[in-house]
């Protein structure tokens, strides 16, 4: 006789019915982080947003309905809209999301191309200003940091504007020297007309003189053909090549290079590089500023570097939020006098490191670079400079320099009396003359007042804050969330792709901080939980 079986399972049938079916919002806990997003974005005035659509026709979908599907995708890491699409159909808390819609991959897409270009930023510093009202960051206290994003580009498509200078020069010196051959084979027939530009290189100027050297050229000896030949099928070519130089300089502006494949992508180094030899990539400088590692602003540059990004940067912060941030935090890419003095202008106490901080707070500097210009003597009252020989260098006049952005800057000259013989010479400078050194003496005044903060107490506390703000922010995108490489083209779309990764991120963060510290509390206990229109 055979034991009776002691084990014991819990009843399965996936065919039983049920008298009602369950409701999607009783299967989500009451902490889970769709919830989170779910009430954030039911705070918010979406009417620059439904502002977009015309009216009129079949009815669309909510435009709150489809910015909350999308952010909780973002923070779930489903970027794609077919993706999304897919989990509205499969996924319990997409569906209680849509509320039964379900959008198509068209319509996702359609509305997170067309529908937020232009209003997302809007939307983003609501979601901002909802946090700093809660106590969970503080928009007056920014900490500012780039990096790279790879565009979504072809990495070898690319237009550099050095080469469309030297082709333009190449085309300028053979049609002149095309033009001086048909002098010399015709010169009664040329004599009273008069050559294009050049310099200029008008594609319709330079059409019509090679139409005139074409007619001219129909009389050079039998010899010559051959050179007449080739140098007709080039010329033939010039006015359409020049023609898509123009364009492609219009299309570059003041960069020096873009991509085919996403014309408003610029071609930088970046620390992902698969083929580990530095190459460059189409791609976007991002530059963000946290607080409590809360994204509070974003902005996108062509620039590779992040010297020329901070104005812009903060000039946006200040129309997103009109005001100014009280305190900025940021490392030594962003220590120009340009900066310096737009933040003293401003009244925002800066934290601002500049590229020889770091050197010249070691006891050793001096000792290692005696001749540099930051290492001599300089006596104020009398406005000279003292060699490493104890030589006097006096004034001798002062420059101007203009900064890529336009600004200007004056430095003061001062030259050495007599560098002949001098023992140190060979060390000190390679000029032939007597040394001169060019100091800014603005720019040495901010950068003393920026030591002074930055080794002041607060100055040390805060510099360690900033490792772990920004940098902290851009790994968990990076890494954690996967966010190297653009989905969409276009400074306009990827403006919009950043800012669902920033709502996504700061959603994702809030969420983590309630689950922890704060379970089963109302986020926003001021705000009537009602949607607005």
């Amino acid at each position: 006789m055979s034991k009776q079986s002691s084990q014991l399972f819990i009843s399965y049938d996936p065919n039983q019915l049920n008298l009602l079916p369950p409701s999607l919002d009783s299967l989500i806990s009451s902490d889970h982080p769709v919830r989170l997003v779910s009430e954030v974005i039911d705070q918010l005035d979406l009417s620059e947003v439904i502002g977009q659509y015309k009216g009129g026709g079949r009815p669309s979908y909510h435009p709150r309905m489809l910015l909350k599907v999308i952010v909780y995708g973002y923070l779930r890491n489903i970027y794609s809209s077919r993706k999304l699409e897919t989990a509205i159909h499969e996924h319990i808390h997409f569906m209680w999301l849509a509320g039964g819609n379900r959008p198509d991959h068209h319509s996702i897409n359609r509305f997170r191309s067309e529908r937020l270009k232009g209003v997302l930023k809007s939307v983003f510093s609501q979601i901002v200003l909802l946090f700093h009202e809660a106590g969970h960051l503080d928009i007056k206290l920014l900490y500012t940091d780039g990096t790279k994003l790879e565009a979504n580009a072809n990495r070898y498509t690319f237009v550099w504007g050095k080469r469309i200078k030297n082709s333009r020069a190449r085309i300028s010196t053979q049609l002149e020297e095309l033009w001086d051959y048909a002098q010399e084979v015709a010169k009664e027939e040329l004599m009273d007309t008069q050559p294009c530009d050049f310099e200029r290189l008008d594609p319709k100027a330079v059409a019509h003189t090679i139409a005139q050297i074409d007619q001219a050229l129909k009389k050079a000896p039998e010899a010559d053909k051959k050179k007449v030949q080739k140098a007709r099928y080039a010329a033939n070519n010039w006015p359409q090549k020049l023609k898509q130089y123009e364009d492609q300089v219009a299309i570059m502006g003041d960069r020096n290079s873009y991509s085919k494949t996403d014309t408003d992508a610029t071609f930088m180094r970046m620390k992902e590089d698969h083929m580990k030899n530095g190459q460059l990539k189409p791609g976007y400088n991002l530059q963000a500023s946290t607080n409590n590692q809360y994204v509070v602003n974003y902005s996108l540059h062509p620039n590779p570097t992040d010297t020329l990004t901070l104005i812009p940067h903060l000039e946006q912060y200040q129309a997103l939020y009109d005001q100014h941030p009280d305190h900025v935090v940021a490392d030594s890419g962003y220590g120009s006098e340009e900066n310096y003095q737009y933040l003293a202008d401003q009244q925002i106490n800066a934290l601002v490191k500049y590229n020889t901080f770091h050197t010249e707070t070691t006891p050793r500097f001096k000792k290692k670079h005696p001749f540099h210009p930051n290492s001599l003597h300089y006596h104020q009252e009398e406005d000279y400079y003292v060699c490493p020989m104890g030589q006097k260098m006096t004034k001798i006049g002062t420059s101007k320099r203009k900064t890529a952005s336009g600004y200007q800057q004056t430095y003061t000259r001062y030259q050495a009396q007599n560098c002949q013989g001098c023992p140190l010479r060979s060390r000190c400078h390679k000029s032939k003359e007597n040394r001169i050194i060019s100091i800014s003496h603005k720019l040495n005044q901010f950068k003393a007042q920026a030591r002074q903060k930055l080794n002041s107490p607060e100055g040390i506390e805060q510099r360690k804050r900033r490792n772990v703000e920004v940098e902290a922010a851009f790994g968990i995108l990076k890494q954690n969330h996967h966010f190297r490489r653009l989905l969409l083209r276009g400074n306009q779309k990827v403006e919009v792709e950043v800012g669902l990764h920033a709502i996504a991120h700061n959603c994702r963060k809030l969420a983590a901080h309630r689950s922890q510290k704060m379970p089963n509390q109302t986020l926003f206990p001021w705000k009537e939980n009602k949607k607005v229109a």
